[in-house]
């Protein structure tokens, strides 16, 4: 995973409540066990309606989305995160997320962000025009307007995202303790150890 710090830039205003798992990728792109590729189905049944801010030229490449209420409801599939990555979201502002989604967001380096309604439709306003900061380290979202939203998140989840720890990450950060404890079952438990082949 990439450490996350800061994302700054345009934000897609988005803004719809209630948006499944479905409708951020689609079951017919779930065949795939590769990350790559799937935000070409990212939101596909949104984008097939006219105007839609996914296809719009002004927030290509967009590093934020903001989402309404309970965002990443229904199944639980991981290519959800995926497909957003793919599409480039480094970071989700809503009022409140799926808990599974929120999971799997966090365990592929997305950042989620719950605010209150009201600064998520104030955040909304100043999307379509411009830029967003979120500060992971000082856990706040500032507009150039002056805004300021502090937002809440758990310890081990800002730790894991800031310094780019995945589960695998941390544990390879553990691989002195590791080879340590294999050392000592080696001496004390020798017949707990596998044979060299």
């Amino acid at each position: 995973m990439q450490p996350i710090d800061r994302v700054e830039g345009r934000a897609i205003p988005f803004g719809r409540k209630n948006v499944d798992t479905d409708i951020i990728i689609p079951a017919q792109w779930l065949k795939t066990i590769s990350r790559e590729g799937l935000g070409k189905g990212a939101f596909e049944t949104v984008r097939a309606e006219p105007g839609n801010v996914f296809d719009d030229p002004e927030f290509a490449g967009a590093p934020i989305l903001i989402a309404g209420d309970n965002f990443g409801c229904g199944s639980s599939r991981e290519h959800a995160a995926w497909a957003l990555t793919d599409l480039g979201i480094t970071a989700v502002i809503a009022p409140s997320f799926s808990d599974i989604f929120s999971s799997n967001a966090f365990k592929n380096g997305i950042l989620t962000v719950v605010l209150p309604q009201e600064a998520v439709d104030r955040l909304m306003e100043v999307a379509a025009t411009d830029p967003i900061h979120i500060d992971l380290e000082s856990q706040t979202v500032t507009t150039p307007f002056q805004d300021r939203f502090t937002f809440e998140i758990d310890p081990f989840r800002k730790t894991c995202l800031m310094q780019g720890l995945d589960e695998i990450g941390l544990t390879l950060a553990k691989t002195d303790a590791i080879s340590a404890y294999e050392a000592k079952l080696a001496i004390e438990k020798p017949w707990l150890v596998p044979a060299a082949a």
